[in-house]
């Protein structure tokens, strides 16, 4: 603005009745040919009115958009209106927005680089899916950027190769200046051996971005478990008993991700999951049946992979019965005429005891085979004559039962 015949920019409109903001105009950087659009206002702060009669912008990369001239702004009032930046060549570009009004001349800045053709990027710039086994399929994130600044609008024109596709992308799509967007490409062979392919991606303002994939394909591995079936026999309850097992990867190497118990009397060890089996190659394994109650027992070892045949199932069976224990007593024979013996039992040192024999036992030895787990006996013998006549108990025994 010109006051007393010196003329103040926007950045020191302060002084006077019009302020812009911003100040001035930064651009930065933008593709010659493109245009980027900034918002500006011109506030009246004074107490009376003031009309901008003209204005005047000193180079014609910038252009002002929405603002009539001859404009009265009253007091307090702010008018919004915007610049736009459209270099032509490349290179530094700076010029002056002057409005003419009542009270002098209100100068806004404007500055920008014009550069060539920012082209579109992808993150990363190819992709490499590994080996995939036929039938499966594997999928990788891929980024598309927009480095310049103005709004691309991008076609994913062609996705060509065997097996690829993209997921997860709406078009066409549209990139904001220094925007990015991520999709999903996905790789599924139909047949073993090595593909390629490459994504097109095209937008009208900047050169075509091609990027290129590979992947092979591989026959799907097949995961055998040995032997198919564990049967561990009869075990005594609450002791163990161990057998190996074996599993063999063919046609292709094998993932082996995890193992699913389906009984927990049995458990598996001597294997650290995940694990991968190289193809005609094997690992054994250790399973245990260490059961908690008496009957038949079954479960099943599931192993999960990238089989074709996944899960992998070997069927495990057995049976546990309770320990029976049982006391064998033998003493020395009566010096008397005697027919046969009695056996006495108590749980109580010094009785009282009760007779366990049903029959006069005319042998000098008796097993007990109704004793109970954890519990302590004391036995006690007598000899009966040929006439009933039966002598006192005999020298105690004590028996403990585990």
């Amino acid at each position: 603005m010109t006051l007393l015949g010196i003329s103040v920019p926007c950045a020191y409109a302060s002084r006077t009745q019009l302020i812009c903001n911003p100040r001035s105009l930064g651009f930065g950087k933008v593709v010659t040919g493109q245009t980027l659009t900034l918002p500006v206002s011109v506030t009246n702060t004074g107490s009376f009115s003031v009309t901008v009669s003209s204005l005047t912008v000193t180079n014609a990369a910038f252009t002002v958009n929405d603002f009539t001239v001859p404009q009265t702004l009253t007091a307090g009032q702010s008018v919004q209106f915007s610049v736009s930046f459209s270099p032509a060549t490349v290179g530094n570009v700076s010029g002056t927005v002057e409005f003419s009004t009542s009270i002098g001349t209100l100068n806004l800045p404007a500055s920008g680089r014009g550069v060539n053709n920012w082209p579109l990027t992808a993150s990363p710039a190819g992709l490499n899916f590994g080996t995939v086994a036929v039938g499966g399929s594997s999928t990788l994130p891929l980024t598309i950027n927009n480095p310049g600044t103005t709004s691309q609008t991008v076609s994913i024109g062609k996705v060509s190769g065997t097996g690829f596709s993209v997921t997860g992308v709406t078009l066409p799509l549209i990139l904001a200046a220094g925007q990015s967007f991520t999709f999903g490409v996905t790789f599924a062979p139909l047949s073993a051996g090595a593909f390629s392919g490459s994504i097109l991606a095209t937008s009208p303002s900047t050169p075509a971005l091609i990027i290129p994939l590979s992947g092979t394909g591989a026959t799907a591995g097949q995961l055998t478990v040995t032997p198919p079936t564990i049967n561990f026999g009869n075990v005594t309850v609450g002791q163990s008993s161990s057998q190996g097992g074996q599993l063999t990867a063919s046609n292709s190497s094998v993932n082996v991700s995890s193992a699913i118990m389906s009984n927990p009397m049995f458990a598996l060890s001597g294997i650290s999951l995940p694990v991968t089996i190289a193809v005609g190659q094997s690992i054994n394994f250790t399973v245990t049946f260490t059961p908690t109650n008496a009957g038949t027992i079954s479960g099943t070892l599931s192993f999960v992979s990238n089989a074709v045949n996944s899960p992998t199932v070997q069927s495990l069976t057995g049976s546990a019965s309770v320990m029976q224990y049982s006391v064998n007593l033998r003493w020395n024979p009566s010096t008397s005429q005697v027919v046969g013996y009695n056996v006495y039992r108590s749980t109580q040192s010094g009785g009282p005891y009760a007779m366990i024999n049903s029959v006069l036992d005319q042998n000098t030895a008796y097993t007990d085979s109704t004793v109970a787990d954890g519990q302590t006996y004391y036995y006690a013998t007598t000899a009966v004559n040929s006439d009933g006549q039966e002598s006192g108990y005999s020298n105690l025994s004590q028996a403990v039962i585990p």
